[in-house]
């Protein structure tokens, strides 16, 4: 039998690896922010610190539990009193970098979190929402301990990571969170992301940044051990397999082809889509794999088969199968197909010199695919700006008409940029504006401008951050010359910037500030929050408030409700970004 061929070669390997386990464990670098603090106890008084059961730490579990025979259920146990026990503090930012604490959620009261985070995660957040939503999370600070579990808390860490999409955020998380509870999900997560890209070296990267893994997640364990056997590193897989194995794990498909990809097995035909390893594994192993899609395959297996170019040629697909053609339509709509590809595909339908001469008239009587494509195919011979925008706006209606609207985008969008501006009938401006995909410029620098408050060069301060006695004088020099004019109006910007100055300590002359009152009505409920600095809530409170909008969409009402509430909180960092990104003309 295979494995017992290995045995001895393995036995060595075990020794070696525990002889290594032992050494290390005296040698491991300590995190600040995750202290265990029975253990610093024991060294205070001089105790045995050997490693107990009940100390045993998730990055110990995996190897512990593999070799003492115990079950998952005990498994389970280990993790959730380390959870009881132990102050975990996962995160990325000292809390000194937004003015923040380790104490920041110790206010919030558990059930109150669950709704608030609930609402905000099935919301599509705006990146600004996003940024502070990122701050508010991955601060490392204690977690809420009112009515509400640890481990509820680090699901909202995990869905927070997974919703940003932001793959190297949690390539970095996982790596300065090595014993993070949902690691095994992030790991997931991370890998499938590439592996539907047909990216294998950059989804197998991820565990050399974290190194070992729980083997708790059946799922995980796979996937270390193909990217293992992918990097020809057999016999690390073995050992790993055979853990498992002995463990009770049970996967004859990735067995299969497992060995087969190592050389032990005879070939399997079998093909799998349960999951993107599984049809990995089908492609690398199967001769002349063919996977033809259904309206049921699922989005990540669609990216799949186009990155590694397993889809059918465009050019090979026949226009008389308008189901297969309506599977490519949807396909697009959900970004699984490329939109280029599409429009290749209408411009191979052939239409005679009348259907084109009088297209907006005969595309009533084809199918639904056939008529975009004529309306398409008119739509390129046509020169003159308001028909082609008129067409351009019938094409996106049908595709809409057939709720595939998204696979009219990219392509809309370049048509449209094509056209003059200048040249467009006034009744169609509003669909060319709404329809052109705007890449956002990158904000370059300040402009001042010295006759409107908010605009001036007192927002120096927010960059720079002055001394009080050198702001203070410019504040109180250039309120006077600007409210010398006695019509000039002070705005809610303007109340902005002069009551974010006055609670970082400057004065204004009485006879400026008589000129405006603050009109922010802040609810009791939340005022009592501020005075309890409840400042993890808080902070949820103001993504949820942001929502969908960017920052300088925002009411100026609301927003200045936003910059007091941070102003009480003496969230001076947070603060400063928000007006920087508010106030100001950008050049």
């Amino acid at each position: 039998m295979k494995i017992l061929k290995l045995l001895n070669k393995k036995i060595l390997f075990i020794f070696l690896f525990f002889i290594f386990l032992n050494n290390s464990i005296a040698n491991e670098p300590v995190d600040i922010w995750n202290i265990d603090k029975t253990k610093v106890e024991e060294v205070e008084q001089g105790e045995d610190t050997s490693l107990e059961p009940d100390d045993v730490t998730e990055e110990n579990i995996s190897v512990y539990d593999l070799n003492n025979q115990n079950n998952n259920d005990q498994n389970q146990v280990l993790l959730e009193k380390k959870l009881n026990n132990e102050i975990s503090l996962y995160g990325l930012y000292d809390p000194d970098e937004n003015n923040l604490s380790i104490e920041m959620w110790n206010e919030s009261e558990g059930e109150e979190l669950k709704k608030l985070f609930d609402k905000i995660i099935n919301k599509n957040l705006s990146k600004d929402a996003l940024d502070i939503l990122e701050i508010a999370l991955l601060t490392n600070s204690n977690t809420p301990n009112k009515n509400i579990k640890k481990e509820d808390f680090y699901d909202f860490q995990k869905n927070f990571l997974i919703k940003s999409k932001n793959f190297d955020l949690i390539k970095l998380f996982i790596e300065k969170n090595p014993s993070f509870y949902f690691k095994d999900d992030l790991i997931n997560f991370y890998v499938d992301y590439y592996l539907a890209q047909a990216n294998i070296e950059k989804s197998c990267e991820i565990f050399d940044t974290v190194g070992e893994v729980t083997l708790i997640d059946d799922y995980t364990s796979k996937l270390k051990i193909y990217c293992l056997v992918n990097s020809n590193k057999i016999d690390k897989a073995l050992m790993i397999y055979d853990l498992k194995k002995e463990k009770g794990f049970k996967d004859e498909f990735f067995e299969k082809k497992i060995f087969k990809l190592i050389g032990f097995e005879e070939e399997s035909n079998q093909i799998s889509d349960n999951n993107l390893l599984e049809l990995h594994l089908s492609h690398r192993v199967v001769t002349n794999f063919e996977y033809i899609p259904d309206e049921n395959t699922s989005k990540e297996v669609w990216k799949y088969l186009a990155s590694a170019n397993l889809l059918e040629r465009i050019e090979n697909i026949d226009l008389e199968d308008i189901e297969k053609i309506n599977l490519i339509e949807k396909a697009v709509h959900e970004g699984n197909y490329n939109e280029n590809d599409l429009f290749s595909l209408y411009t191979r339908y052939q239409f005679n010199f009348n259907q084109l001469l009088s297209a907006k008239e005969n595309y009533k009587t084809l199918d639904k695919s056939s008529q975009r494509a004529l309306i398409y195919q008119k739509m390129l011979l046509t020169n003159e700006p308001g028909e082609k925008l008129n067409l351009a706006r019938l094409l996106k209606n049908l595709f809409e008409g057939d709720n595939f609207g998204n696979a009219f985008y990219f392509e809309l969008s370049n048509i449209l940029l094509s056209i003059d501006k200048a040249k467009i009938p006034p009744d169609l401006l509003s669909f060319y504006e709404n329809n052109i995909i705007n890449e956002e410029t990158e904000i370059k620098k300040i402009k001042f401008n010295n006759k409107i408050i908010h605009q001036s060069k007192l927002l120096n301060y927010f960059v720079e951050k002055k001394e009080i006695s050198k702001i203070e004088k410019e504040t109180n020099d250039l309120l006077k010359n600007i409210l010398k004019d006695k019509k000039y109006i002070i705005t809610t910007n303007d109340e902005i910037l002069l009551e974010s100055l006055k609670y970082d300590g400057v004065k204004i002359l009485k006879k400026y500030s008589d000129r405006y009152s603050s009109t922010v009505n802040i609810p009791p409920d939340i005022q009592v929050k501020i005075n309890n600095r409840d400042l993890g809530l808080i902070l949820l409170r103001i993504v949820e408030l942001i929502g969908e909008d960017k920052l300088e969409n925002l009411g100026s009402e609301t927003l200045n409700f936003i910059l007091i509430t941070l102003n009480q909180l003496d969230l001076d960092t947070i603060r400063n970004k928000i007006i920087l990104k508010t106030l100001p003309i950008r050049v």
